[in-house]
């Protein structure tokens, strides 16, 4: 045990959170799983639950290979992936498979697994756009040269993302603008960006209602998702109700491990509506012990964050760990029917590769700044993109 922790750098308390979520996420998935076996008629439970261990080790291999890699690497890492991601994203908007028999116009197969690329493609956008904040830290920031530098490539990505899944596309906005206030951005600027986003979806949303079989279904999804939220009718509304059911079952200390009976209604029980499931089997106590462990990851990014010693590490922490949070409340807002159905999965609880691996990178990210010696902005920003490539393969 002693050589393990020999190894292991950065911090101990954000590795243990880690490890808790995951050892705790076993029972609920194992449980949850009863839906996809005996109502989809997808594999076993035990299957289901294999399958979830080797995507958290797999995650755990993650985190241990990223968090070996010194930060500086990842702001010239983003220069080099940025257009890797937008050519998967026009990949998979042209070739998005369906899963389950389900519209999953986001998701790509890649050697019989899929893949979730927004996912990806939001991580890498956060370490550029820190990177840019950073390097422009000491500089007047001017609007048409940021516009290029900046936010053409967020534009980019954003649009490429937008068609498949507007939640996501949301998330990593709001993300972006907030690195962007906290990173120095002028805030005359931040108000004309968010601006120009709104009237770009609305042109989105324009352009989808006039030529419908262009984007078949996806607009229509949004506006039934919130009139279902508004209405609690169709059939985001049903699984709401499902997992309203759940969670006032519950009760304090819950039905016991195993022991749901939602489960066997709500469609996404292993990911979108996990948390319905666990406050039903645990209770409020259970829930309460989730909502805290998240209440403590982020407090940790905090600490990490106040002990940074260059700005770029300071947005790089920010920019990476805080979406993990956001993404987690939104998850558990949408079980309580605090906010419309997003998709949005519960990090390193629900099932789901995509979602495991970006937070476990993200995660692994954070700890390499934690266990990071003192280093100097410059060390880190003057590193050529193309020298980083020329170290990684020699």
């Amino acid at each position: 045990m002693k050589t393990i922790f020999q190894h292991i750098k950065g911090d101990k308390t954000i590795w243990a959170i880690v490890a808790i979520l995951a050892i705790f996420s076993f029972m609920p998935v194992y449980s949850a799983s009863t839906n996809l076996v005996y109502v989809v008629g997808s594999g076993s439970t035990l299957g289901h639950l294999a399958k979830h261990v080797v995507l958290l080790i797999m995650g755990f291999a993650i985190i241990y290979g990223v968090h070996k890699i010194p930060y500086r690497y990842f702001s010239g890492g983003s220069v080099l992936m940025l257009p890797v991601v937008i050519v998967l994203l026009i990949f998979t908007l042209a070739q998005g498979t369906t899963i389950g028999g389900a519209n999953a116009s986001r998701w790509i197969r890649i050697g019989g697994i899929g893949f979730q690329t927004s996912t990806l493609a939001g991580l890498v956008l956060m370490v550029y756009v820190a990177r840019y904040l950073a390097k422009n830290k000491e500089k007047k920031i001017l609007f048409k040269e940021s516009l290029w530098q900046l936010w053409l490539p967020v534009a980019a990505v954003l649009i490429l993302i937008l068609p498949a899944n507007f939640s996501t596309t949301a998330i990593i906005f709001v993300m972006i603008l907030m690195v962007a206030f906290i990173g120095g951005y002028p805030l005359k600027y931040i108000g004309f960006i968010l601006s120009a986003g709104i009237v770009a979806l609305s042109i989105f949303v324009l352009i989808a209602k006039a030529f419908p079989d262009a984007m078949p279904n996806r607009v229509q999804t949004w506006q039934s998702r919130i009139e279902s939220f508004s209405d609690k009718k169709g059939k985001e509304a049903y699984q709401v109700e499902k997992a309203k059911i759940a969670i006032a079952t519950g009760g304090t200390l819950g039905v016991g491990p195993g022991k749901s009976v939602q489960k066997n209604f709500l469609p996404q029980s292993t990911s979108d509506f996990i948390f319905a499931i666990i406050v039903e089997e645990y209770g409020l106590v259970g829930g309460f012990l989730i909502v805290s462990i998240y209440f403590m990851l982020l407090f940790r990014i905090f600490v990490v964050i106040r002990k940074t010693t260059t700005i770029f590490a300071t947005l790089l922490v920010l920019g990476v760990g805080v979406p993990i949070i956001f993404q987690a409340t939104i998850n558990m807002a949408v079980a309580t029917n605090l906010f419309p159905v997003t998709g949005q999965t519960l990090p390193l609880i629900s099932s789901g590769g995509t979602s495991i691996w970006m937070t476990c990178f993200a995660l692994g990210m954070i700890l390499s700044v934690s266990a990071s010696k003192e280093e100097t902005e410059e060390d880190i920003l003057d590193d050529n993109p193309l020298d980083i490539l020329h170290e990684t393969i020699d």
